[in-house]
């Protein structure tokens, strides 16, 4: 049974570090693309980061460029999405998705189409 689950998300206060974890079972991650994307309260879902199969290539988007680094840990078929820096506008729930076909890049992952985790939430706040 292939299954994602993320765990990590906390309460931080802005310019904090959280550590998100998406770790997976049923399937050999480091086979797939892997997303990490986010919603928050009345805003549509956003990728914010991706690391293709076989680590060829991360993409990041903008407003997280430079603060947030997505990782692999191979032995522990685990996704990693180090954030730093946060700002109160990171708040969001957290989702990691899995492409529905092997080797491919981030520019080619349909995450719609794969599987997805049930969600860790971020709160960044004073």
């Amino acid at each position: 049974q292939v299954q994602l689950v993320e765990s990590g998300g906390a309460l931080v206060q802005p310019g904090g570090s959280l550590r998100l974890s998406c770790t997976a079972s049923g399937f050999t991650s480091d086979y797939y693309a892997i997303g990490w994307f986010r919603q928050a309260p009345g805003k549509e879902r956003e990728e914010v980061s991706c690391i293709s199969a076989s680590d060829e290539s991360t993409y990041y988007t903008a407003s997280v460029k430079g603060r947030f680094t997505i990782s692999r840990d191979i032995a522990k078929n685990t996704v990693h999405l180090q954030m730093n820096s946060l700002k109160v506008e990171d708040t969001a729930v957290y989702y990691c998705a899995a492409d529905d076909l092997r080797f491919r890049d981030c520019s080619q992952a349909d995450f719609s189409a794969g599987s997805w985790g049930q969600g860790t939430q971020v709160t960044v706040s004073s």
